[in-house]
């Protein structure tokens, strides 16, 4: 692993790190049964029963996972 020939002055490692920003979280807005659903894309999401219990995570139309 490469390591640092010299040490960084601690303005130099303060000016690089300030650069860095968080990026926006995506959403997709859907209605279903006339609610505003908002959900990330390419994630899978929870499917519930009419009570509320999560049944299962869903992906692209098909079960991926048990909840």
């Amino acid at each position: 692993m490469p390591v640092p020939k010299r040490r960084l002055s601690r303005s130099r490692t303060h000016s690089r790190r300030s650069q860095w920003k968080a990026a926006e979280v995506t959403l997709v807005k859907t209605v279903v049964n006339g609610k505003t659903v908002y959900s990330m894309p390419h994630r899978a999401k929870v499917v519930e029963d009419s009570t509320g219990n999560a049944l299962f995570l869903e992906y692209k139309g098909r079960k991926v996972a048990d909840a």
